[in-house]
């Protein structure tokens, strides 16, 4: 069984190695063959098992060939990046020792401690021991902060809800922008919240949320007899990856004794670039703050993070330690288990550790100040385009553009923007993805690639002219 692994294992890597190595040359994306899709979807589970060096053979075969794309240096799509080589390597590792990151006295536990106090310190958020945990993604991660969010709310009127319920609470009101992630509301519902209790704030076109629309909001809610309990702001959203004035939410949240959570499961990262950081002061203020290692640092997927300030509140909303679970060993932290919801916890820190020890902090920095480098460069030449039309201000590595020639009414416009993206992909030779920002359909680029060129970005918009005037 060792040697037949021992052959496997090292004709994965070769398999591996080349299918990387050959993704720069290759289509971006293809739709699947149908009879290739099929053969997915309708396959039966064997009687006999296979052996394993046929089993990586039929990944070659069947997988490979048919990516999502975001490996190449043309993909801009949604918020998925590249699997950075150092993180696959770690993701096996992890895999091979498959414990379980709950808790107790083993290596995961302790690894995973230390990269969660690196994550903090990158994007410079104040981190007390326990103060995080690694999660699947930014919306475990805004489940956690949320539900946190609700029992201090819960205890400041008086009312413990792990035990009473929501029953015994008045409605929570919480505060939005328009572009805030869908992943709030999804958490606002599942925890009872409810969505219509999560009021949008009036802000600027890229969906800022003002605050001083936020303050005189709260007052006129706190009025009414409402409850204000939480401001969910944005540190890069998806749509446009703008910044909200993080300092100023801050302050209102200060004033009003309301829960802030940050949103930088894509771009809080961002604030390594010089350029950038600036827009990101009052970050390290918040109550709360969602990362996503695997978006611009190319952790492989699943990796996110929460952090927040008080790590007893957090562990105060989740703690339970039936006496099956009892562990000496644990030390005055406790387990992982006791500050989130997963019992059962993959080893992802494996992966982020390698990821980052691989590329350093001057490694993370230079790739991240890259791709916003690329990014306003990506703006200037959209600017700079009689037939192109920049929809907001590049602030971190996203772009939101539209094709907007002069000789085309906004019918036109609209009609060719909304089905700008999908043409793109089809043509396969870059990747982007359609939105709408301000009303508008438009197309969005977002760089997390550090390898992408100046090269890329032009055959980018050669693809948009293309696939536009296909649809025209």
């Amino acid at each position: 069984m060792t040697s037949d692994f021992r052959g496997a294992a090292h004709g994965v890597a070769d398999m591996l190695a080349d299918y990387l190595d050959g993704l720069p040359d290759g289509t971006v994306w293809a739709p699947m063959p149908s009879d290739a899709r099929t053969g997915l979807l309708t396959r039966p589970l064997p009687e006999e098992g296979a052996d394993l060096g046929d089993l990586v053979a039929a990944i070659g075969a069947e997988l490979l060939p048919y990516p999502m794309g975001n490996g190449h240096p043309r993909f801009f799509g949604w918020v998925n990046a590249a699997p950075a080589p150092a993180g696959i390597l770690g993701a096996f590792a992890a895999a091979a020792m498959n414990p379980s990151s709950a808790g107790g006295d083993h290596a995961d536990v302790h690894l995973e401690r230390t990269v969660v106090r690196w994550l903090a310190e990158l994007v410079g958020f104040p981190h007390p021991p326990g103060g995080g945990l690694l999660t699947s993604g930014g919306s475990m991660a805004t489940i956690v902060a949320l539900a946190a969010a609700r029992n201090r709310a819960a205890a400041g009127l008086g009312v413990n809800v792990r035990e009473d319920g929501l029953a015994a609470l008045p409605p929570l009101v919480g505060y939005v922008s328009t572009e805030t992630h869908s992943c709030v509301r999804k958490a606002a519902e599942l925890l009872g919240l409810g969505s219509r209790h999560l009021v949008t704030v009036p802000g600027d076109g890229a969906g800022r949320l003002d605050p001083l629309a936020l303050r005189e909001r709260i007052r006129a809610d706190r009025a009414a007899g409402l409850v204000p309990f939480l401001v969910a702001g944005s540190a890069g959203t998806v749509n446009a990856g703008v910044v909200d004035d993080l300092g100023a939410l801050s302050d209102v949240c200060a004033e009003e004794k309301l829960w802030l959570h940050v949103d930088g499961a894509y771009g809080a990262f961002g604030r390594l670039d010089p350029e950038a950081a600036p827009r990101y002061a009052g970050l390290e203020r918040a109550d709360s703050l969602a990362l996503d290692p695997h978006k611009w640092l190319g952790v492989p997927v699943d990796c996110g993070c929460l952090l927040v300030r008080d790590a007893e509140q957090l562990r105060g909303t989740f703690s339970l330690v039936p006496p099956y679970l009892r562990d000496d060993a644990a030390g005055g932290l406790g387990w992982f288990s006791e500050y989130g919801i997963e019992q059962t916890r993959p080893f992802r820190s494996l992966k982020v550790w390698a990821t980052l020890a691989a590329a350093g902090r001057a490694g993370v920095v230079r790739d991240v100040s890259r791709c916003c480098g690329l990014a306003r460069e990506l703006g200037r030449m959209v600017a700079q385009a009689a037939d192109l039309e920049l929809l907001s201000p590049v602030e971190t590595s996203i772009v939101a553009f539209r094709w907007a020639p002069a000789d085309a009414d906004e019918e036109t416009r609209h009609r060719v923007n909304a089905a700008l993206g999908v043409a793109v992909q089809e043509r396969g030779r870059a990747f982007v993805t359609g939105t709408v920002l301000g009303g508008r359909e438009a197309v969005r680029a977002c760089l997390l690639n550090a390898t992408t060129t100046e090269d890329d970005l032009r055959v980018l918009l050669d693809e948009v002219r293309a696939a536009a005037a296909g649809l025209r």
